[in-house]
């Protein structure tokens, strides 16, 4: 028995691999564009992808400081895509919509601390 599928849902192929770059794309450029925090964030990434990149480490551990940078990213841009949702919704004053918000932003702050974190330990391991 087949499942009903949404109208919206692509087929497969090629052209599902072009159009998920493209809103892949289209996702980035509403982000830098309409995301303040966002764009704080990857002001901060991309100098500190560069650094890591030059840091006497391992190559494993410039893969981790870069990887924890763009964890920070994404769970930016999935607590936006959950802030762009609540507000679809509804633009009232909510408790549920203050929750969903409020979580998305502690999952941002826990990605953040997380990727502080590593820094830390890897310079302090490096450096002292």
């Amino acid at each position: 028995m087949t499942q009903p599928s949404s109208e919206f849902k692509s087929k497969g192929g090629l052209a599902r691999i072009a159009a998920a770059t493209g809103y892949s794309i289209a996702g980035f450029r509403h982000a830098w564009q309409h995301e303040h925090a966002f764009r704080q964030e990857l002001m901060v990434a991309l100098p500190a992808a560069i650094v890591a990149l030059f840091l006497p480490v391992s190559a494993f551990q410039k893969l981790v400081l870069i990887a924890v940078l763009g964890l920070v990213l994404l769970v930016e841009l999935i607590n936006a895509a959950i802030e762009a949702v609540v507000d679809r919704v509804s633009l009232e004053r909510h408790p549920l919509s203050k929750a969903a918000k409020d979580l998305g932003s502690a999952a941002v702050a826990l990605a953040i601390a997380m990727a502080g974190a590593t820094w830390a330990v890897v310079l302090y391991n490096r450096f002292f």
